[in-house]
């Protein structure tokens, strides 16, 4: 019986992998075909990466898009790992339950609202659509995300590390970067990580707030497609993929070396 339910079980899982990873497969595919459309499959052929990377227009939008999701992952976990300690430390709890509400609005609240609310805040204060608008926008929805990878970090730290640290005369600055730094560090670099693919994943919060000239991947693509989708696209979405593929391999390296950061603490 238990066989037969492990057996199910694993089936299951392959049927949902190959749903979710053969529309990616298939679109990877057509991009490496000589001809125009998805419609049938040419001889194989580079054609559409050389059209990509001939394409100015399109290659200046990748490095924007990449340029913001680094700083506004950036901005996100400096801020999130502050907010994520004020949350934890917060005395009362009524408090704490509050801040964390407060936090959670972003996360629970429908994009296009969010979106609207930034567009109508921009004007308001009449800051410019564009670079700006789109840094700060992003860095506003990713640091929650941030403070909810730290914040179960923060609670797994016994109070006996803090008050060791003070007892052997540590400075404030030496038990946060000796003591709890390194110890939420793998919290600190999830968010960061994550941060950079709610960024990346964006749509409708920077439809919503881009301009000037200013544009994403994202929306970039929704404009094109709406023009009839090229097999240039596949290939921006082939060299999207292994850039995700690239960001996890670096994400899992850092992690295992996470087991030589218990031994510094000990040491101190």
């Amino acid at each position: 019986m238990k066989k037969s339910l492990l057996r199910w079980q694993n089936w299951f899982l392959i049927i949902v992998f190959v749903i979710l990873y053969a529309p990616i497969v298939f679109l990877i595919a057509y991009s490496f075909s000589s001809g125009t459309t998805m419609d049938h499959f040419g001889h194989l052929s580079g054609v559409h990466y050389i059209e990509l990377l001939s394409d100015k227009r399109m290659l200046a939008i990748f490095l924007d898009t990449i340029l913001i999701a680094l700083l506004s992952s950036t901005l996100a976990t400096i801020v999130g790992t502050l907010g994520a300690m004020a949350i934890h430390n917060a005395k009362h709890r009524q408090t704490k339950q509050t801040l964390l509400s407060f936090n959670s609005v972003l996360m629970v609240s429908p994009d296009v609202i969010i979106g609207a609310s930034f567009l109508i805040f921009f004007t308001a204060l009449r800051v410019p659509l564009g670079f700006w608008s789109v840094l700060l926008s992003h860095t506003a929805f990713e640091i929650p995300i941030v403070v909810l990878m730290i914040l179960p970090r923060l609670g797994e730290m016994s109070p006996s590390l803090i008050n060791a640290s003070a007892d052997l005369g540590a400075s404030n600055w030496q038990t946060m970067s000796q003591i709890i730094l390194p110890f939420i560090s793998p919290g600190i670099i999830a968010g960061f990580f994550m941060a950079i693919t709610y960024s990346l994943d964006d749509f409708a919060v920077t439809f919503f707030v881009t301009g000037n000239g200013f544009t994403t991947l994202s929306v970039e693509i929704y404009s094109r497609a709406r023009q009839g989708i090229s097999l240039e696209i596949n290939a921006l979405a082939g060299i999207m993929f292994i850039f995700s593929l690239i960001l996890v391999v670096v994400y899992y390296l850092i992690e295992n070396r996470k087991p030589t950061k218990p031994k510094r603490m000990g040491a101190l």
